[in-house]
């Protein structure tokens, strides 16, 4: 059973709720295509990272994709579930992704998720708590253990919105996700929507699948 609660946001920034099944995902944010605003901030919650491509299509079209922050903060849910299924994990970085996007996440977390042929199980490289490490309350020293519901926090970037000559006139915007897995806490992450569709993707986020700090201590997963 699939319901949406809410209002649409508006000067007070009000939150807005979306259940699928058992699972429940809020906003609120201030973020907009239209304009830039340096004092923009985001906040999106969620009990459980999706558990199928179904799941994660359905918040995308239906609530978190329509808005930039929204969009941004699905990212750690896909690099997670491509985590845990690579088939199911394309899929969903298909959808979230703007095309260019999606080699360039994917080649990188290939070499993140599975160790290569000569390496050690114990490969510092290897990270599967990656995803863990933009959300709220999770730290190397905490073995990257979130704050439950999981939540994502962001503000604007200092660069301002630019405008991309690319499949029409598309807007660029970018947002910081705020994350404790890094010295700098501020990981850049690009979302674009065009002109003729009203969801937003992520056009570019290196800052988010980078080496963040090593764990210290167990990785325990997400649910």
């Amino acid at each position: 059973m699939l319901s949406f609660s809410g209002l649409t946001a508006d000067a007070q920034n009000q939150p807005m709720t979306f259940t699928y099944e058992s699972h429940t995902y809020t906003m609120m944010g201030t973020f907009n295509a239209s304009e830039y605003n340096a004092k923009a901030t985001g906040l999106v919650t969620f009990t459980h990272i999706p558990t199928d491509y179904t799941e994660f299509e359905a918040v995308y079209t239906q609530f978190l994709g329509k808005t930039p922050h929204g969009a941004a903060a699905m990212m750690p849910m896909a690099i997670e579930l491509y985590r845990r299924d690579r088939e199911m994990g394309l899929q969903c970085l298909k959808l979230l992704c703007y095309p260019s996007n999606v080699n360039s996440v994917t080649s990188i977390l290939n070499t993140k998720f599975g160790p290569a042929k000569f390496a050690p199980s114990n490969d510092p490289y290897l990270q599967p708590y990656l995803p863990a490490a933009v959300l709220k309350g999770a730290t190397p020293e905490n073995g990257y253990t979130p704050q439950r519901p999981y939540t994502v926090e962001m503000k604007a970037s200092v660069n301002s919105h630019q405008k991309m000559q690319i499949m029409g006139d598309g807007t660029v915007m970018y947002i910081y996700i705020m994350g404790k897995g890094w010295d700098t806490e501020q990981r850049q992450v690009e979302i674009i929507r065009q002109p003729d569709s009203p969801l937003h993707q992520v056009f570019n986020c290196p800052s988010l699948y980078t080496q963040c700090k090593q764990i210290k201590g167990q990785w325990k997963g997400l649910e």
